[in-house]
């Protein structure tokens, strides 16, 4: 049931009356190809956004990133201010030019399906809607803000990342506009995200010279995916997936050389170490039995985002501030899958995620927004703001 007006500061009833207008601007937007290695797409979409931010903001600029061939958006408000909250998003996407899914579709009167609709140019929406609204508070002025909006989130933020650390440094909360689960839950927590290389060198023989034998390369590593399947069973919560493998050739020879591809994902800072020990262990194990040679690349590229004390409270906040806007409150929940919010939080900044758009079908040539969730998304992220602004909001 909706609480007395008076709870809800005008800018952010406002949003409501200009849905129309935010919804042909996710269009355009989402019209505008910015697939990861589209450099001229990314290009085009980051003028566009510097442009829309630039008016809000004391400074908005589009800054170069790893070897400079691709900008984040960076703005910043009032960095003077007591307060000061990170808001991050991304605006490349999963669809190459090439791509067949490149316009956008009405589905219903409330669903519209279009290429990074959810994902998460809807999100970049909802916080270019959010901030105009959160200008317009009387508490203003006593919170501001950083923008990042990364070139490359969905090939791992490596150029962003950077960028994104040394904004996080200066906030105390960071807001992550990733789109939310379809029933309009937060991100409260996300796993740490690993990827690792594990190569076997064996010795190539005749598989019939019992004088000359070989070291099979294949079965080192067979050995070595078979103990390293059952970490699961130690460690609560962790989730291990065997993605590639490749190896050997002729039925007749010993291959002397295999290789796989492992995903890794765990839950906490300490997992990360436990991996890393496990990993070390279990090919000096193999190699000590098998006489083949192991080595082992790659890593965790995003940490885990663990809950604490101050993320509990924000997320608190935004529940109250859904019920005052009429909205069914949102739950907390935990993902497997990760996000820039990942990196934010391993600064130690609190952070919520999922602040986006409600949709689903992300990475497909279905994805869909759910067009309502543009108002309601932007004004739940300015009341939010307001209250944060306003003190009513208390972290510590």
């Amino acid at each position: 049931m909706t609480k007395p007006v008076e709870l809800i500061p005008a800018g952010v009833g406002a949003i409501s009356r200009q849905a129309e207008a935010w919804r042909d601007t996710l269009i355009a937007w989402s019209e505008i190809n910015s697939g990861s290695a589209n450099l001229a797409g990314l290009d085009r979409m980051g003028r566009v956004l510097r442009d829309a931010f630039a008016p809000l903001a004391d400074h908005c600029e589009l800054a170069p990133v790893g070897d400079g061939r691709r900008c984040a958006v960076l703005a910043h408000r009032r960095r003077s201010a007591p307060l000061r909250v990170l808001l991050s998003g991304h605006y490349d996407t999963v669809y190459a030019p090439d791509h067949p899914f490149q316009a956008c579709t009405r589905l219903d009167p409330d669903r519209l399906r279009g290429p990074g609709v959810a994902d998460m140019k809807g999100g970049l929406v909802v916080m270019l809607a959010a901030l105009r609204a959160f200008e317009a508070s009387p508490a203003a002025e006593n919170l501001g803000w950083e923008l990042v909006i990364g070139p490359d989130e969905e090939i791992g933020s490596a150029a962003t990342r950077p960028r994104l650390e040394e904004a996080a440094r200066g906030c105390r909360i960071g807001l992550v506009f990733e789109p939310a689960r379809q029933n309009g839950d937060l991100v409260g927590s996300r796993k740490a995200l690993g990827s690792f290389q594990i190569a076997a060198q064996g010795l190539a023989a005749h598989a019939a010279d019992l004088s000359a034998p070989g070291r099979n390369a294949i079965s080192a590593l067979m050995d070595f995916l078979l103990l390293a399947r059952a970490w699961p069973e130690e460690r609560p919560g962790m989730l291990f997936n065997i993605g590639f493998i490749r190896g050997g050739g002729a039925a007749n020879v010993v291959p002397d050389f295999a290789e796989a591809t492992i995903d890794v994902r765990v839950d906490r800072a300490g997992d990360v170490g436990w991996v890393r020990d496990r990993l070390e262990s279990a090919q000096a194990a193999i190699a000590a039995r098998s006489g083949c040679r192991f080595a082992i690349n790659g890593g965790f590229s995003r940490p885990p985002m663990e809950e604490n004390p101050a993320t509990d409270r924000l997320f608190s906040a935004w529940r109250h501030a859904a019920l005052d806007l009429g909205l069914t409150p949102p739950a907390k929940v935990h993902s497997g899958g990760g996000s820039d919010a990942n990196l934010i939080a391993a600064t130690g900044v609190p952070c919520l995620d999922g602040l986006g758009v409600v949709g689903g079908r992300l990475h497909s040539a279905d994805e869909f927004v759910h067009l309502p969730s543009l108002v309601e998304r932007a004004q739940l992220t300015a009341l939010g703001l307001h209250r944060l602004a306003a003190g009513e909001i208390v972290l510590d």
